[in-house]
């Protein structure tokens, strides 16, 4: 079965993406609510104005255990939304766009969470002991297993929904309307990307540092594409920013959390930064994968052709 083509057996007109698009993008803005109230109560109760808000400030006013919550919580109103448009508005299963296996293979899950939770835990301790100087310890027991908590609950939605939308719901979508692959690959990538230019981190590192939100996009967009699923995708974001929030936390970046360390490092978006993860680290990781799981026939599964069936009598799936 081929991840893409298999969306032509539902409701796939190009319209249909646009208005899910919308509506999953709707329900994340209902899920905000709490969390805007909440920072702008706190930034008038500490003398500011409710008409002269400064959003970075909002981003950062809060306890961090509450603003992780309350920033999170957007993203299960959006995973809703998603079920919602999937179910009723392409008349989709779940499953058909997350694998084009029979059932979902937790173990590839599992495989890529471990794995690449591991091996970004270990660069990053290896770096504290290699430059003690960059971290101080922010270890706070209580606090600590309350972000635990948090992040084992919330952040598996958050990089979920991410990843449902752009390596699922959109490249199927985006694929049947190119009829090909490198375009749904290429569009999802640069789309993913461009939701995070405005990260403070975009703020504080400039623009370069797109190059990395872009170059991961068409990472997990290559191991979606070539391992029929985004099983491969869903484990390594979920490790990529659970174990990142739970280890490593600093005062530029987008989530900032009771983490065990704390960056304080004046930082830059350099060569080790941005080239070593999008040019080196990268293509050895979907070596590995490839040789895990057997990949071949690159070529086609990145720039094939996809031919819509001849039969228009498709089954329509509930």
């Amino acid at each position: 079965m081929d991840f893409i083509k298999q969306a032509f057996k539902v409701k796939h007109e190009f319209w249909r993406y646009l208005i899910g698009s919308l509506i999953i993008a709707i329900f994340a803005v209902i899920g905000q609510v709490p969390f805007t109230i909440a920072a702008i109560i706190k930034h008038v109760a500490e003398g500011g104005s409710v008409y002269a808000v400064d959003e970075q400030r909002l981003m950062t006013i809060l306890e961090p255990n509450l603003n992780l919550f309350l920033l999170l919580l957007s993203f299960a109103f959006g995973f809703l939304g998603l079920i919602i448009v999937v179910k009723y508005l392409h008349k989709q299963t779940m499953l058909s766009v997350t694998t084009a296996r029979l059932k979902v293979d937790w173990k590839r899950v599992m495989f890529a969470f471990l794995f690449w939770g591991l091996i970004s835990s270990g660069m990053i301790i290896i770096d504290y002991f290699a430059s003690p100087e960059n971290y101080v310890w922010n270890f706070e027991l209580e606090r600590f297993l309350i972000l635990l908590v948090i992040a084992i609950l919330l952040i598996p939605i958050q990089t979920s929904l991410e990843e449902y939308i752009f390596r699922g719901y959109l490249m199927q979508g985006f694929g049947l309307l190119a009829k090909n692959r490198w375009f749904p690959l290429l569009m999802t990538s640069v789309i993913f990307g461009g939701m995070h230019v405005f990260n403070p981190e975009v703020a504080k590192l400039g623009y370069g540092v797109m190059v990395y939100y872009i170059g991961t996009g068409l990472f997990l967009g290559i191991l979606t594409l070539m391992d029929e699923g985004m099983e491969l995708a869903l484990g390594f974001h979920a490790a990529n920013n659970l174990f990142g929030a739970l280890l490593l936390t600093s005062d530029w970046t987008v989530l900032q959390t009771h983490s065990v360390l704390k960056d304080v490092a004046e930082p830059g978006a350099g060569f080790g930064d941005i080239i070593i993860p999008v040019f080196v680290v990268f293509p050895i990781l979907l070596f590995i994968f490839a040789k895990v799981y057997k990949w071949t026939n690159w070529k086609d599964k990145l720039f094939g052709k996809i031919e819509e069936p001849v039969e228009n009598d498709y089954t329509i799936l509930d």
